[in-house]
């Protein structure tokens, strides 16, 4: 057990003594079961079962006695039967982690919050917090963990992750089970997946599909983004029922991925409209798809076919030019916008430059971007770069991690994910002659909150409450689940991080709980450490233990037209709403057209009459003093049929023979 956290052992009160105990058998009626009655405070128990003493009469008295010298044995038998049914042995309450109707107290730490630090106990009943304070007036039976000399935080929502997905010809390693395990482990109590349909395929169906994937399976909850992969009149139907009635309030368009998932400009601007009509929020990956393929064919006429191609054929201005542009085409029409897996500084500055210019748009970096570089593609061994494969891929200029993370603490940037979509060994050797043919993808779900501590906070960046923001409050407000995801008050859900700011840990692929069998943070040295975790209410993680089972966890819906996103919007779009200017109507004349698109005989003036601009004369010809000069160039009688050439011999007057000198 580690040092200032021990596990109190649990308050267990003893029955009151002037309450009869019950011996079946022996005629007694049977008294009412344990009740919980309400005060200011919390619950109380047996606060209205009667006290009053048990006082039999003789007459009651003399046949209890008679019954018990009757049947002595039969009478022990069943005491004991009883008794193994009904008492609930604190024992077992220990190693199941939970004590009598689920109640909690974390007591002693230091409560932060996304605007707020402040020490107090935090008392938890049913999954639900219930009490944020000090000297809180808890219950009898409730379990009590110290946390002195700890933080108490609220757990960690990744933005951004890809369970089972199936990618490139396989299907990532890491399905819905072990990877919300793995996420438990490092302190995030809730991811956000991506349902991603083929090109023609129902959103509707891809949705219901990753929900039967994910709901056996997931450890703790999570909600669905959808992706729009292609367009047409029934995507937007579908986006509306999903929006409606299955609680999605998101939406992905890929810039990237040419003949796949790519949309074209004129969908992504469809896309975006309909967005703002359903009140959802515009995610967009933001490469440019065109670019990269070119790139491509390039790279492998020269025989580039190693992990290096897949960096240089996506370079940093791709993803800064489809950064600008998907801000650009979603501020045309006035839809909130979210960038997902912002990999260099350029996209990043692209992100804060729209934001200082009043754009509605949030930008994700993720673990990966945050916490290594793209130096790795160049590695000698194969295996070891090809493990960093990724889109956009990390960048090799290594000053990239802390430009995006001083963006971050910042306010420039908004949230973490961590784009985690598994690949091992083998599968990544799928592409080991082409480097197109790489699964794209790394890990990040279970190490995103150390490795954001460690470069965030340890480094001086930003202080604790800010990567409560990062890592969870900000997720939270964007995507419409605050205060009941991201937050530690009263009427939240129990969700909480018991995170240890001075214990450290190196971490490896030998170690994490992930199914993968790379980690890209491998030897990385971390402070911080989620020595408890509650989810739902339930101890899920203590001290390094994960104790997460499959199912527990479920589906969050989220609600369309968030105030955080939308609260401005429609102010705004009032406000900036462009005025016609007041004028008097034209009155001069109006050219004719002809069905060709032709001026009309008469309409204007012919080119020939443009050269004038003197009157014919009375009788109707040439006014000999106006000008057929034209600035362009242009003469009367181009336009004139050419007449044949004389030559003329013998001009009248005789022929010159000579100068006149």
């Amino acid at each position: 057990m580690s040092s200032g956290l021990r596990r109190a052992s649990r308050h267990q009160e003893e029955k009151d003594d002037d309450v009869p105990q019950w011996i079946p058998g022996l005629g007694q009626d049977k008294p009412k079961p344990r009740t919980l009655g309400t005060s200011f405070f919390g619950y109380v128990p047996d606060a209205f079962v009667e006290k009053t003493p048990y006082l039999p009469s003789e007459q009651s008295a003399d046949a209890l006695k008679k019954e018990a010298t009757v049947e002595p044995v039969k009478a022990a038998e069943q005491v004991e039967a009883s008794l193994e049914q009904e008492i609930v042995q604190p024992d077992s309450i220990e190693r199941n982690g939970q004590s009598a109707q689920n109640r909690l107290l974390i007591k002693g730490g230091r409560v932060v919050n996304d605007d707020m630090m402040q020490d107090a106990d935090v008392y938890i009943e049913d999954g639900i917090i219930k009490q944020v304070g000090t000297n809180l007036h808890t219950p009898g039976g409730t379990r009590v963990i110290e946390a002195k000399g700890h933080l108490v935080m609220p757990g960690g929502i990744d933005t951004h992750t890809h369970m089972q997905m199936p990618f490139m010809g396989t299907q990532a390693i890491d399905d819905f089970y072990t990877g919300t395990r793995a996420a438990l482990a490092g302190g995030t109590t809730m991811i956000m997946d991506f349902a991603l349909p083929q090109r023609g395929e129902s959103l509707v169906e891809a949705f219901h599909r990753w929900r039967t994937w994910a709901d056996p399976k997931v450890c703790c909850d999570y909600a669905l983004h959808v992706g729009v992969t292609w367009w047409s009149d029934k995507v937007a139907e579908e986006m509306e029922e999903l929006t409606n009635e299955l609680g999605v309030n998101s939406f992905k368009m890929f810039m990237a991925y040419k003949d796949t998932w790519q949309l074209c400009d004129e969908d992504l601007l469809q896309s975006f409209k309909r967005c703002r009509e359903l009140g959802a929020l515009a995610q967009v990956h933001a490469e440019n798809g065109d670019a990269i393929k070119e790139n491509t064919k390039k790279l492998l006429d020269l025989g580039i076919t190693g992990p290096e191609g897949h960096e240089l054929s996506r370079p940093e201005e791709v993803e800064a030019e489809a950064t600008n542009r998907a801000c650009v085409l979603a501020n045309q029409v006035g839809c909130p916008l979210y960038i997902v897996h912002v990999m260099s500084k350029s996209a990043a500055d692209i992100v804060s430059s729209k934001r200082k210019q009043g754009h509605i748009v949030f930008g994700e970096p993720i673990a990966a971007s945050l916490g290594t570089d793209g130096t790795h593609y160049y590695h000698k061994c194969w295996r070891h770069a090809a493990a960093h494969v990724m889109g956009p891929p990390l960048r090799p200029d290594q000053s990239t991690p802390k430009y995006l993370m001083d963006l971050l603490a910042n306010g420039d940037l908004q949230t973490t994910g961590t784009d985690n979509c598994t690949f091992s060994a083998s599968q990544k050797a799928l592409g080991k002659d082409d480097f197109t043919k790489i699964p794209n993808g790394v890990n990040g779900v279970e190490d995103r909150m150390s490795v954001i501590w460690e470069k965030g906070v340890v480094s001086g960046k930003m202080d604790p409450c800010r990567f409560v923001a990062v890592t969870s409050t900000n997720a939270a407000k964007i995507f419409n689940i605050y205060p009941k995801k991201g937050r530690i008050a009263a009427g939240s859900d129990a969700d909480i991080v018991v995170w240890n700011p001075h214990a450290t840990r190196v971490i490896s692929a030998k170690t994490h709980h992930q199914a993968v069998d790379f980690n890209i943070f491998e030897g990385m040295e971390v402070h911080g450490i989620a020595e408890y975790v509650v989810c739902h209410g339930r101890v899920v993680v203590e001290e390094g233990e994960v104790r997460a089972n499959s199912g527990m966890g479920k589906y969050v819906p989220t609600p369309v037209f968030n105030p955080h996103v939308y609260g401005r919007l429609e102010e705004r779009e009032r406000a900036n709403t462009p005025c016609k200017v007041e004028r008097a109507p034209y009155d001069g004349p109006v050219a004719q057209l002809n069905g060709q698109g032709h001026m009309q005989e008469g309409g204007i003036p012919s080119q020939q009459d443009a050269f004038y601009t003197r009157g014919p004369t009375r009788s109707g010809g040439v006014n000999l003093h106006d000008s057929s000069f034209h600035v362009s160039g242009a003469q009367v009688n181009d336009k004139s049929p050419k007449r044949p050439s004389v030559k003329v011999n013998n001009p009248p007057g005789g022929r010159s023979s000579g100068s006149f000198w």
